[in-house]
């Protein structure tokens, strides 16, 4: 043990970091206010698991700007919509990095993808996978596929309900993203790969191992410790196991490609990657193996982790009120009654006004990132305040999308809030930012929304729901995850009953 602690102070790097903590704390004027801290841990001793809450609480007392230690690195809060468009919007080019976390470091590829990638690295990246896969245009080819995995979700809750049964949504509503985007992104039914099982596993371990704690980020002479806990080896095993089906996922695109004289088949996210890859030009020059690997791995976490955590909240804050889920398949079931048709599609949706705002509302109390996260390129002043260079900075966005200064009874669900409200999901507005704002804002929302949009109207138009045993609506456990950051802690399990018979 004392071997690894000795390794790790004779590491240039560790050197490298203590140097820059010393020069940044020489400089702590105006630096924001800060609660005290206690050697080595900082101020770790004063966050919960559920960290967006712990945030919230110290803001309540410190003010919408704060500097706490995470271990030995310092971390610059801001709770308030004003002080998020001062790094979101106005210093957006000087916050538009992230700091490279050891858990991305290993599951991908090095932080090549566009999630972790310096921003000047990942633009063209970026650019590729809204164009290709991400885009309104993109999105709405892939309608037969949603339509089609969506039936199959039914099919499977109407087998559940004939038994009497409880369905557990949240994993339901997990494997059936996976399957979207396998469909949408791979070019294939995950009913048709090999062990259809262990691999729709594979976002979620991808998204727990993400959201794993490591010393090494937050105390560097504790780093050795990441080694003993086990962390590195979990996260080496789930690289090994995504890095070998990402490489299976290739060879078989290009087998394919290369058998195939169809040039006018459609072609699937990895297919635009591989062309692209061929093409002599700059972009191409830079998209390696890895990279194609890493923003197959955006997609997952885009694509699939994302739309399932959005449904299981808002199904569960559905079954909480029972009144605006009744208002909500009432309107479901008119839209397409009126139309004469047996089942909706997604041409119907337009005309839901109150589903849309129904999730509207549960992105508010329950926005997939609460918190976004970036790092300082430059000192910058943020309210008379100093930012050095480097400093991770965190935007809570639960705390602002629950302001009661912004929102009336802002812990209460209440859709009708954004009836003729000029709210929306691109980011533009400092009080409601669901899916992020600025560059690093997630690509994904036509994609996601999309998919929430559809699975949501077809449960409520489908199948009328209650609680396990007729428990009380009121006692369902709202607690969100700190493994998986933004979902639920316990699975969201109901009991659906037939509406048509």
């Amino acid at each position: 043990m004392w071997r690894a602690v000795d390794r790790a102070c004779s590491n240039r790097s560790y050197i490298k970091e203590a140097l820059y903590k010393m020069k940044w704390r020489s400089k702590q004027t105006n630096l924001p206010p800060s609660p005290p801290k206690l050697p080595l841990i900082g101020n770790f001793h004063q966050l919960s698991k559920r960290i967006h809450h712990s945030l919230k609480d110290l803001s309540q007392k410190y003010g919408p700007i704060m500097l706490l230690h995470f271990g030995q690195v310092p971390v610059v809060v801001v709770s308030s919509s004003s002080l998020a468009e001062e790094i979101l919007k106005t210093h957006d080019a000087v916050f538009s990095n992230r700091s490279p976390m050891t858990t991305a470091k290993i599951l991908m590829y090095g932080c090549v993808d566009i999630g972790f990638a310096p921003y000047n690295e990942s633009r063209l990246l970026r650019k590729i996978c809204v164009m290709e896969l991400l885009s309104v245009r993109t999105v709405k080819t892939f309608k037969t596929a949603r339509e089609e995995e969506v039936a199959c979700l039914i099919e499977r809750i109407s087998r559940s309900s004939s038994k009497g049964a409880s369905v557990n949504l949240s994993a339901m509503s997990r494997i059936l993203t996976v399957h979207i985007i396998f469909r949408c992104a791979l070019g294939q039914k995950l009913s048709n790969v090999d062990g259809q099982n262990r691999v729709a596993d594979l976002p979620a371990e991808l998204m727990s191992g993400l959201s794993s704690f490591s010393f090494a980020d937050s105390i560097p002479l504790l780093g050795w410790l990441d080694i003993v806990t086990g962390l590195i080896t979990r996260l080496k095993k789930t690289a090994r196991k995504l890095d070998s089906f990402l490489e299976q996922v290739i060879e078989e695109h290009i087998i394919q490609s290369s058998s195939s004289n169809d040039l006018d088949k459609a072609k699937d996210f990895v297919n635009v990657l591989l062309q692209i890859q061929e093409e002599d030009n700059k972009i191409s020059m830079k998209l390696t193996r890895d990279k194609i690997k890493a923003l197959i791995l955006d997609m997952f976490v885009a694509g699939a982790e994302t739309p399932s955590k959005v449904i299981e909240w808002a199904m569960s804050e559905l079954i909480r009120n029972p009144k605006i889920m009744k208002k909500a398949q009432e309107e479901v079931r008119r839209v397409v009654r009126e139309k004469g048709k047996l089942k909706l599609d997604e041409e119907d949706i337009q005309e839901m006004v109150y589903l849309k705002c129904v999730i509207k509302e549960a992105l508010r109390l329950h926005p997939p990132t609460p918190i976004l996260e970036r790092e300082s390129s430059q000192s910058v002043n943020i309210k008379g305040y100093l930012v050095p260079p480097k400093t991770r900075v965190i935007v809570n966005a639960w705390t602002i999308q629950t302001d009661p200064d912004t929102w009336s009874f802002a812990e209460e669900f209440i859709p009708e809030r954004f009836i003729g409200s000029k709210f929306d999901l691109k980011g533009l507005d400092f009080e409601y930012f669901p899916f992020g704002s600025g560059r690093r804002m997630c690509p994904g929302i036509s994609f996601a929304s999309a998919v929430v949009e559809l699975v949501l109207a077809n449960l409520l138009f489908w199948f009328d729901w209650q609680m396990p045993g007729g428990a009380d609506e009121k006692g369902l456990d709202m607690t969100d995850s700190f493994q998986t950051l933004g979902a639920r802690e316990c699975p969201l399990q109901l009991v659906a009953a037939p509406h048509f018979n």
